[in-house]
C-alpha cells in the first residue's frame, strides 16, 4: 500500500510547476540567465541584447481585475507575449564559476594528510576541470598524490617542497573556457630551537641589554614571549622591558638587580598553536661598578617604508635603551595621528586599526630622558587590491556587428588590464583592438564566440570579470503566423513585423499580391512596423510581411479588422453621501457586438483591490445586452477616506475607454490645526487654533480638552465664553489648577458628529498660587507614653499650587486658649509626633492641619479631638492558672487587669523548665484580648514555670508571680500487637493484644481505631476501652485501618496499616468468612495481603 502523503507531494509538485510556468510567462528570463545570477555590474556600452551576469528579479505584480483578467488582449499583443516569454530551459551556455579556490594554510602536524582545493562551475553542457600549479598543469594520471572529486583537487601527503605555490582552476565546455583566480597554498609548521647551550650575558647595573631569541624555522607568523627562570613565570612588559613581535628579542632599557636570572624565549605558531622553548640565556651583573646615566638609543623600530593593505591593523614598534628609562612619544609629520589609533605596551607600539588611505604618511617616534633624546621616522603607505567598478556581461550579437566591452577597476597602485579568450591571452591584431580595459572586435564572426575574461591586477592582487559572447546566425522565422489585429474605426493601428533572424533581415510589406504604396496615411516605421493612420473599413484585409537575409526568408500574415469605437458612460457622475451610507456607481459600455469587453475600477487613479477592501467595495458582475455591457461598483459603509474620483476602464481587443465620477462624503469635521497656548495664568489658558476640514458639513462648535499628569486621560474644560462656536478660532480655558503642567487640544463638532481631536499643544505649566485645599481625614492617637500623634491624608500634588509646599500642624490641650504650631516641610508627610512628659496619658487635644507654599498660607482643616498616648499596661493579669492536658501540652488561663490607662492589646506568656533559668524562657503571644493559650511541644513528665504579662504599642506591663504545672507522662511507645481481623461482607471484627505501659509512660485508658477510605479525606474514628471492636464499612472500596493506644499523656504509636478491599453491595455468607492476622513476620504479612487483594499494586 502506498504512503498516504504521496498524493499531496504530487499536488505540491504540480502546483510548483504551475507557479513556475506563470512566472516564466510573465518575465522573459532564460534558464541560463537564472543559473548565472551573481553580482556583476552592467556596462553602459552593451548592445540591447546584452545580458548581465546577475539578473535582479523583482516581484511579479498581477493587477486584480475581476473581469479584465479573464479576457484576452489583442492578438498582436498575444503574439508578442508568446514570442518574448518562450521558455529557454534548454539554452546552452559556457562555464560560470560558483566557487573558486581560496588561499589555504595547511598544518604539517595535522592528522589529516590531505589538502583540498575547491572549484565548482555551472554550464550546459557540464564543464570539465583541470588544475595548474605555478603555471604547470597538474598531472593526476602520472602522480598518484593528485586526485579529483568533480572540480575539487585533493593532494595526498602534501609537502612544502613540492606543493607550495599558486593554484588555478580551469573550467571548460563546448562553449568556452574560464580560469579561476589564483589561490596560494602555504604550509604551517614550527621547528625546534637549536639545542646548543647559549652563552650568558653580563652587564652593569643601569646598562641596557638585548637578549636574542633567534627563532627556529616556521611558517606563517609566530608570537613571541619570554619566560623568566622557570615556566610559567613570564616577563611582564612595561616601560623598561619590551618584547618585539618583529624580531622576537627581549629589550631591557635599564637593568636592575631583580633582572638577574635565566631567560627562555617561547614562540607560538598562530595557525597550529604549537609552542617551543629556546635554551636558557643567563643574565648576570658585573661587579666592576654601576652604569651611569646616558642618553636614549633606539634599538628596535619600524622600517623606513611600511606597506599595509587597506582595512588591516598596523602596529609600529619603537623602543629605546637608556638610563633613566626613556619615554616614547609619537607624532605624524604634517598631520594628526588618527583618533582610532591606540598606544600599547607603555607607548612602545602605535596600533592603527582598519587602516585607510588617509592614514598614509610619515610617522615619527621619539625617545627622551633627562640626558637627551633621539627620534626615528618612517613612511606608512597603504595599498588596495583591485576592485571592480565596471564589469563585462554576457552578450549576444549578429554576425558583422561591432562588439565593445569595457571593464574598469580601482586600486593602489593603479591596476593594469589584460584579456583572455577561452583561457588564452588575447592581443590586438586584425579585427581585435585592446586599449587597457577596453576590448573592441569589428564585424564579429561565429569564430569569435566563446568565454572572455578581463583581468585587472596590481602587485598586490588580481580580479577577474567573465562574460560569454555568442554570435548568432539564423534564417528569418516567425513564431506566430498568422496574426489577427483588431483596430478601432478612426484610430491609428500598427502592424508589427519582428522575425527572429541573424544577421538582421530586409523587410518588405504587401497587401494581397500588391506591394504597399507608402503615403502620409500608411507609413513604414524604422522598426519595420506598418502604421495606418485614421483607419477605416476599407483598410480591412490581409497584410504580408516578408523578411529575408543571406540564410533564407519567411513571411508573416497580419489579418486586420476595423471595428466601431466603444463609448462608456459612468453614472451618476457626481454624488454626495454621508459617512456610513452606501452608493452604487454604474458603468455602461456600448461596443461592437463581436467583441468582448473587460472592466476595471479605479479609485484616485489606482486600481481597486477587492480582496483587500472587500468590506467596503463590491464588484457586481457584468450585465451583457446586445450591443452594451454594464458593471456596477457598490461602495458600502462609506468613510471619509472614500471621498475622491472613481474611474471605470472598459477594454476590448480594439480599444480602451476611461470614464470618471466624483464622490463627496459628508462626515464629522477633521482635526483642527496646531493649538497654540498664547497666555497662561494660575487658573486660565488662552488658546488659539486653525480651522480643519468641515467635510462638507459646517462646523457648529468646538470643545476644549486638557490633560495633566493627574487626570484620567483627556477631560473637557470650561471655557470663556461658555460656548465656542464654529466661527471662532480662540478661547480661554478656565478653572484650571495652579502650578500644574497641562496639554491642550481642540475637537470640532458639526451636524454629522464629533471629529478627531487636534494634535496636543506643547506642555505648559500654570502659574503658582496660594494653596486652596486643606488636608483631609485628620486623626491620630496611639504612640509612645507622653506622645501626641497626629496624622492626615496628604494633599495631592495637583492641589499644592506651587513650590515650597508643606503643612502647618496646630494643636492645643482641650480647654486652653493658645495654639501651638509646627511646620512640616515635606509635601509627602502624613504624620507629626509631639512629645511632652508633662501631660498624662489620654489627654484630649484640639488639632487642625493647614497648608502653605512659597506664595503664602492656605486653609486649615476642621478641628478634631485627638488623645495623647495611653502608656504601657500598669497591672499584671490576675487569677493565672496552668494545668497539663497531655505529655506535651499545658493550658494557661488568666483574667485581664482592671480597666484603666494602658489597656493591653495582647498578652505574652513565658515558660521554662524548673531546672532552667528564667532568662532562657520561651515566649508565645496571644492576639487581641484572648485570655487563654495552649503551650505545645513540651517535654513529658516535666515541671514548667509560667508567667503572663500584657503589652500594647507603648510597651509591656508587669508579669504575674510564676505558676507551675507538670506535664503528664509520655504515651506508650509500644503499638498494639497481634492485630487480627475477621471480614464478613462489609463488617470487620478487629482484636489485638493489650498494650502495657512502662513505668515512665502514662497508663493506657483505651484505644483509638482509624478507618480511612483511599481516595477520600474523611477519617472514621472509633474509641474503645477494650482491645477489640467491630467496624462497618459504609460502601465498597479499599480501606486502611490502624490502631493506637490512648493514655493521659496522649496517643501512642499505631500499628502497621491494614488494607481491606470490599465490593459494593456484596455480603459474604456465613461460610464465606475470612480470618486474617497481622504478624511480625514480613513474609507472612506480604503473603496474606496478596491473598486479600490479588489485584492491588504493592
Amino acid at each position: 500500500m502506498g504512503s498516504p502523503w504521496k498524493p499531496f507531494l504530487l499536488l505540491s509538485i504540480i502546483s510548483g510547476l504551475s507557479d513556475f510556468a506563470r512566472a516564466v510567462a510573465a518575465r522573459p528570463i532564460s534558464y541560463a540567465a537564472v543559473l548565472r545570477m551573481r553580482q556583476d555590474s552592467s556596462s553602459p556600452m552593451l548592445s540591447s541584447r546584452s545580458r548581465p551576469r546577475q539578473q535582479h528579479s523583482g516581484g511579479l505584480v498581477t493587477p486584480d481585475w475581476p473581469a479584465f483578467s479573464s479576457h484576452p488582449l489583442s492578438a498582436l499583443s498575444l503574439l508578442s507575449s508568446q514570442e518574448e516569454h518562450r521558455s529557454e530551459e534548454t539554452e546552452k551556455f559556457g562555464p560560470v564559476f560558483i566557487r573558486e579556490p581560496d588561499d589555504v594554510i595547511f598544518s604539517l602536524d595535522s592528522d589529516e594528510k590531505k589538502v583540498m582545493m575547491h572549484c565548482e562551475a555551472r554550464g550546459n553542457p557540464l564543464p570539465t576541470y583541470s588544475w595548474y600549479i605555478n603555471g604547470t598543469k597538474v598531472a593526476s594520471k602520472t602522480d598518484y598524490r593528485y586526485s579529483f572529486i568533480d572540480g575539487d583537487l585533493i593532494i595526498t601527503n602534501a609537502s612544502e617542497t613540492t606543493d607550495y605555490g599558486k593554484y588555478q582552476c580551469k573550467a571548460e565546455n563546448d562553449f568556452g573556457t574560464v580560469l579561476s583566480r589564483d589561490a596560494l597554498l602555504q604550509f604551517a609548521y614550527l621547528g625546534a630551537f637549536s639545542t646548543r647551550t647559549r652563552g650568558g650575558v653580563s652587564v652593569r647595573e643601569g646598562q641596557g641589554v638585548v637578549l636574542m631569541c633567534t627563532p627556529p624555522p616556521h611558517s606563517p607568523e609566530i608570537i613571541y614571549s619570554w619566560v623568566f627562570n622557570e615556566f610559567p613565570s613570564f616577563v611582564a612588559e612595561d616601560s623598561r622591558r619590551f618584547i618585539s613581535q618583529v624580531t622576537g628579542n627581549l629589550y631591557v632599557s635599564k637593568v636592575q638587580p631583580s633582572d638577574v636570572g635565566s631567560y627562555i624565549c617561547l614562540v607560538k605558531n598562530t595557525v597550529t598553536n604549537a609552542k617551543v622553548l629556546s635554551p636558557p640565556t643567563p643574565l648576570t651583573l658585573k661587579t666592576d661598578g654601576v652604569m651611569g646615566e646616558y642618553e636614549p638609543k633606539i634599538e628596535v623600530h619600524f622600517p623606513t617604508s611600511v606597506l599595509a593593505a587597506k582595512g588591516v591593523t598596523v602596529r609600529l614598534e619603537c623602543f629605546a635603551l637608556g638610563n633613566p628609562v626613556p619615554t616614547i612619544t609619537w607624532r605624524k609629520i604634517n598631520g594628526n595621528i588618527p583618533k582610532k589609533a591606540r598606544l600599547r605596551k607603555s607607548q612602545a607600539v602605535l596600533e592603527i586599526p582598519n587602516i585607510q588611505l588617509e592614514d598614509s604618511g610619515t610617522y615619527e617616534c621619539k625617545a627622551e630622558n633627562p640626558r637627551g633624546g633621539t627620534a626615528f621616522k618612517g613612511h606608512l603607505q597603504v595599498y588596495t587590491l583591485p576592485q571592480w567598478v565596471r564589469m563585462i556581461n554576457d552578450t549576444q550579437m549578429d554576425s558583422g556587428e561591432k562588439l565593445q566591452w569595457e571593464c574598469k577597476a580601482i586600486g593602489r597602485p593603479r591596476p593594469t588590464y589584460r584579456w583572455l579568450r577561452n583561457g588564452l591571452p588575447l592581443t590586438s591584431q586584425g579585427r581585435v583592438e585592446i586599449v587597457n580595459g577596453e576590448l573592441t572586435i569589428h564585424k564579429v564572426q561565429p569564430t569569435d564566440s566563446g568565454m572572455y575574461q578581463c583581468v585587472a591586477e596590481n602587485k598586490y592582487g588580481t580580479v577577474y570579470s567573465n562574460a560569454e559572447l555568442k554570435i548568432l546566425a539564423s534564417a528569418p522565422a516567425f513564431v506566430t503566423n498568422p496574426v489577427r489585429v483588431i483596430a478601432t474605426l478612426g484610430k491609428d493601428v500598427s502592424l508589427e513585423c519582428k522575425p527572429r533572424a541573424s544577421p538582421k533581415p530586409r523587410i518588405s510589406w504587401r497587401r494581397g499580391d500588391r506591394r504597399i504604396q507608402l503615403s502620409k496615411r500608411i507609413m513604414l516605421l524604422r522598426n519595420n512596423t506598418l502604421k495606418i493612420v485614421n483607419s477605416s473599413r476599407a483598410d480591412e484585409g490581409n497584410y504580408v510581411c516578408r523578411a529575408e537575409n543571406q540564410l533564407g526568408s519567411a513571411e508573416m500574415t497580419a489579418i486586420l479588422w476595423v471595428k466601431e469605437a466603444m463609448r462608456v458612460v459612468l453614472s451618476p457622475s457626481r454624488v454626495e453621501v454621508t459617512v456610513g451610507e452606501s452608493v452604487v456607481l454604474s458603468c455602461k459600455a456600448t461596443h461592437d457586438t463581436s467583441l468582448d469587453v473587460a472592466f476595471q475600477w479605479f479609485f484616485n487613479q489606482k486600481p481597486i483591490n477587492f480582496q483587500q477592501d472587500g468590506s467596503h467595495f463590491e464588484y457586481i458582475q457584468t450585465v451583457r445586452a446586445r450591443q452594451s455591457s454594464t458593471v456596477d461598483l457598490m461602495i458600502r459603509s462609506i468613510l471619509l477616506k472614500h471621498a475622491g474620483k472613481y474611474g471605470c476602464r472598459a477594454q476590448t481587443s480594439a480599444d480602451t475607454v476611461f470614464a470618471e465620477a466624483e464622490l463627496l462624503v459628508r462626515g464629522p469635521p477633521g482635526p483642527p490645526g496646531v493649538v497654540i497656548v498664547e497666555e497662561i495664568t494660575d487658573i486660565t489658558a488662552t488658546l488659539s487654533w486653525t480651522r480643519g476640514l468641515d467635510n462638507h458639513s459646517p462646523i457648529s462648535t468646538y470643545n476644549l480638552q486638557a490633560r495633566s499628569p493627574f487626570s484620567l486621560g483627556w477631560q473637557t474644560v470650561k471655557t470663556d465664553p461658555d460656548s465656542v462656536t464654529g466661527d471662532m478660532e480662540s478661547a480661554v480655558a478656565v478653572e484650571l489648577n495652579p502650578w500644574v503642567e497641562y496639554e491642550f487640544r481642540v475637537v470640532a463638532n458639526n451636524a454629522i458628529g464629533t471629529g478627531d481631536p487636534s494634535a496636543p499643544s506643547r506642555k505648559v505649566r500654570t502659574k503658582e498660587a496660594v494653596p486652596a485645599v486643606a488636608p483631609s481625614n485628620v486623626s491620630g492617637g496611639n504612640g509612645r507614653r507622653h506622645e501626641l500623634v497626629i496624622s492626615w491624608e496628604p494633599v495631592s500634588e495637583e492641589f499644592q499650587n506651587g513650590e515650597g509646599f508643606g503643612y502647618i500642624v496646630a494643636f492645643r490641650a482641650n480647654g486652653t486658649r493658645g495654639w501651638k504650631e509646627k511646620m512640616v516641610t515635606s509635601a509627602d508627610a502624613t504624620m507629626y509626633k509631639y512629645r511632652d512628659e508633662t501631660f498624662p496619658p489620654l489627654t484630649p487635644f484640639e488639632v487642625k492641619v493647614g497648608v502653605y507654599n512659597n506664595k503664602g498660607d492656605g486653609p486649615f482643616s476642621k478641628v478634631v479631638i485627638i488623645h495623647s498616648a495611653e502608656g504601657e499596661p500598669r497591672e499584671a493579669p490576675s487569677d493565672v492558672k496552668a494545668y497539663s492536658i497531655s505529655s506535651s501540652e499545658i493550658r494557661v488561663t488568666w483574667k485581664p487587669p482592671n480597666p484603666g490607662p494602658g489597656r493591653p492589646r495582647g498578652y505574652e506568656v513565658s515558660y521554662w523548665k524548673e531546672s532552667e533559668q528564667e532568662e532562657s524562657a520561651k515566649k508565645q503571644r496571644t492576639v487581641k484580648n484572648e485570655t487563654s493559650i495552649v503551650l505545645t511541644g513540651l517535654e513529658g513528665n516535666s515541671v514548667y514555670l509560667i508567667t503572663v504579662k500584657g503589652f500594647n504599642n507603648i510597651g509591656q506591663g508587669p508579669a504575674n508571680a510564676p505558676v507551675t504545672a507538670k506535664t503528664r507522662k509520655s504515651p506508650p511507645a509500644q503499638p498494639p500487637t497481634n492485630l487480627m481481623w475477621i471480614q464478613e461482607g462489609n463488617n470487620i471484627s478487629l482484636s489485638w493484644d493489650p498494650v502495657k505501659a512502662k513505668d515512665n509512660e502514662s497508663d493506657v485508658i483505651g484505644y483509638m481505631v482509624l478507618l480511612k477510605q483511599e481516595g477520600r479525606g474523611h477519617i472514621q474514628v472509633t474509641r474503645t476501652i477494650n482491645p477489640s471492636t467491630m467496624l462497618s464499612l459504609p460502601e465498597g472500596g479499599t480501606y486502611t485501618i490502624d490502631v493506637r493506644a490512648l493514655s493521659e499523656g496522649g496517643e501512642g504509636a499505631f500499628t502497621s496499616q491494614v488494607r481491606v478491599v470490599t465490593s459494593s453491595g456484596v455480603r459474604a455468607k456465613s461460610n464465606q468468612c475470612s480470618v486474617h492476622c497481622l504478624l511480625q513476620s514480613l513474609t507472612w504479612t506480604t503473603l496474606l495481603l496478596v491473598l486479600l487483594v490479588p489485584s492491588a499494586s504493592w
